[in-house]
């Protein structure tokens, strides 16, 4: 509600506005939050208000409405119910030691409300004059003539409703004077790009005499534009018939100019995010449909440069050596030289943070997102927008997504190099974190683990198969070892001094490794300490997937490092070809029996034996062995010939 210092008072010497009003006889007060905060002499003295007041600022004050006027809660609802800019009348009690009764007349503005209270027309006498005292009528006309809102009165019942009143803030808002507006409808503020829709609905207003508020674009007298909020409102006399329309003018032009333009915005980037989600799902065909690396990265650059939103795309991966990021692919956005990893660059902040960073400078707005997929770094993607346009939240989201996207690609490129490069480093590394399986049971049981192979089950489960040697090379030993380390122990072949066993649980170090492209050739535990052999292509990043073995396994350790090349096929690739040949099945039936003795003589384990360790029936068992002994000889000698 409205602030009685402000509009009557204002704070310091009386107004000529105060003073008048506190000769006025009839009541008048200003409301704030149930708060009277200002009262005139004839409201102080009927509502026995406190003269709280000093001869500066004559009405001031501070008191409850509430407890001060007994029709408060009727007043209240009226003020909630009174549109901003228009007025209303309410007949209410006044127990004020008579039995007067009044009409309460509320003038509603933005921040308040001020109510004239006027004796109902019973309490006047019998040639109409109040029993309280004549209003002033011309210190109501002064205060709308200084009300800081643009107001106008138009007369219905003359040709074309014209404007018969403006106040001097409506000259101000327009550039009109008096004389040039009174006798004129008020729709010369109108030009070309007034909304006739708005229009139409402030006319259908005025045909059904009812109150309206509208924003309309409206014309100065110089031409220039302005944006209007107009509130007009049916006057009408003591029978209820409209003699007149009141209306209110403020120039909203600043806050309607923000609102376009968020809304212009707010669709600009809802067509741009739409843009950038299907870019997504195309990157996601270009890695898809990529043969390697380098194919992958180039046609990621490009596609995202295609895009209208980007001017460029680059993918560069840190040299440790060089502490530099060196470019691998781009199209259209290049830096001048490798970006220093202290440099003050969105990629090198990228890389560092892991996380997307996003830098505007010299009215360019580039945005770097890390590659990384399962903890390991595949570099960075660097984009530049169009101009300086910023890239926000939501898009952020996107384009991350779309280096996961890239990094996943890549991760599947080098992945599949394991097998396919004979540019190797062979890392030795030594593990003591008991989350690792063989060093669990190694140092839960007296007992020497070798690595032998590891197969891939369903749900991501992998299975590894180690010779057990030592004093506690049983079955009983191994498995109350296992189960002490919450491990899953099964012996699948049990000697005099050794045991084959399938050991899952734990930490499945060997799949977490092959997901990062990495092949474990060896694995020796004993005494709770493993010795690691890893074999990582030369073109990965050896170092990022060390430090990721460092940070997932504590107390790891670096033995050495050493590059090399591979001549010809080694016996892994070998086995490697062959078990892409195998099913699951047919691979496990040849292994078990190879490695429990069966085709040694006397066999030390059946074919039942090994049947009910697959959980399968003998008969079936065998069809699976013969199957891959047959798979096995077409590979050993390159029979090209099918077979089923």
């Amino acid at each position: 509600m409205e602030n009685a210092d402000a509009e009557y008072s204002g704070r310091g010497d009386a107004t000529p506005a105060a003073a008048a009003l506190e000769a006025v006889v009839d009541p008048v007060v200003a409301v704030t939050d149930g708060t009277i905060t200002y009262a005139n002499r004839a409201a102080r003295d009927v509502f026995d208000l406190p003269n709280e007041s000093t001869d500066d600022e004559p009405g001031s004050g501070d008191w409850d409405a509430v407890a001060t006027l007994e029709s408060w809660s009727r007043l209240e609802t009226a003020i909630d119910e009174t549109a901003v800019g228009t007025a209303r009348r309410v007949s209410l009690e006044c127990d004020d030691g008579t039995d007067h009764r009044y009409d309460a007349r509320i003038h509603r503005s933005v921040d308040g409300a001020t109510i004239t209270f006027e004796p109902a027309r019973d309490d006047r006498g019998d040639d109409g004059t109040s029993v309280v005292g004549t209003r002033d009528r011309a210190v109501k006309e002064r205060a709308i003539n200084e009300a800081p809102v643009g107001i106008v009165i138009s007369d219905p019942d003359r040709e074309d409703n014209p404007l018969v009143y403006i106040n001097d803030a409506y000259e101000e808002i327009t550039g009109y004077d008096y004389d040039e507006v009174v006798g004129r409808n008020c729709r010369f503020l109108q030009g070309e790009d007034t909304d006739e829709a708005v229009v139409a609905e402030m006319a259908a207003a005025i045909d059904e005499q009812r109150p309206v508020t509208v924003e309309v674009k409206n014309y100065r007298k110089d031409g220039s534009e302005f944006w209007n909020e107009v509130t007009i409102a049916p006057v009408r006399d003591e029978s209820g018939q409209v003699t007149h329309y009141v209306g209110f003018q403020n120039d909203v032009t600043a806050r309607k100019e923000a609102e376009l333009e968020l809304e212009a915005r707010t669709d600009e980037l809802e067509f741009l995010l739409d843009r950038v989600e299907g870019l997504v799902g195309d990157v996601t065909d270009v890695v898809a449909g990529s043969t390697d690396r380098s194919a992958l990265e180039e046609a990621v650059c490009e596609r995202i440069a295609d895009e209208s939103a980007y001017d460029g795309a680059w993918i560069g991966e840190r040299n440790p050596a060089t502490g530099t990021i060196e470019i691998r692919a781009t199209t259209g956005e290049e830096p001048s030289k490798p970006v220093a990893m202290a440099d003050d660059h969105p990629a090198a902040a990228a890389l560092a943070a892991g996380d997307a960073t996003t830098d505007t400078l010299d009215g360019t707005t580039r945005a770097a997102f890390p590659l990384s997929y399962n903890g390991i770094e595949y570099g960075v993607l660097t984009v530049r927008t169009d101009g300086d346009r910023e890239i926000d939240d939501r898009e952020t989201v996107v384009l991350s997504a779309l280096a996961r996207s890239v990094a996943s690609g890549i991760n599947a490129r080098e992945t599949s190099r394991v097998l396919e490069t004979d540019a190797v480093v062979a890392v030795e590394v030594a593990l003591t974190d008991t989350a690792v399986a063989p060093v669990a049971l190694s140092s839960a049981a007296d007992c020497r683990l070798e690595y032998r192979r590891s197969v891939h089950r369903t749900g991501n489960e992998t299975a590894s198969l180690f010779t057990v040697t030592g004093p506690d090379a049983t079955a009983t030993d191994l498995t109350a070892a296992a189960a002490e380390a919450e491990l899953d122990c099964r012996v699948v072949v049990e000697h005099d001094e050794a045991c084959l066993i399938e050991l899952t649980g734990g930490d499945a170090l060997v799949g977490w490794l092959s997901e990062r492209g990495v092949r474990t050739r060896a694995i020796e535990s004993e005494d709770g300490r493993a010795r690691v052999t890893l074999e990582i292509p030369r073109s990965t990043n050896v170092r990022s997937i060390v430090e990721a073995l460092e940070d997932r396994y504590a107390g790891t350790d670096v033995i050495s490092f050493r590059q090399r090349e591979r001549q010809g096929e080694t016996r892994q690739e070998f086995a490697a070809r062959l078990e892409r040949e195998l099913t699951e099945r047919q691979f496990a039936a040849l292994q078990r029996a190879y490695l429990s003795g069966y085709f040694e003589w006397p066999r030390p384990t059946t074919g039942e034996e090994l049947a009910q360790s697959m959980g399968v029936s003998r008969p079936t068992f065998h069809e699976h062995l013969r199957t891959a002994e047959e798979k096995l000889c077409r590979a050993f000698f390159d029979d090209t010939q099918s077979s089923g």
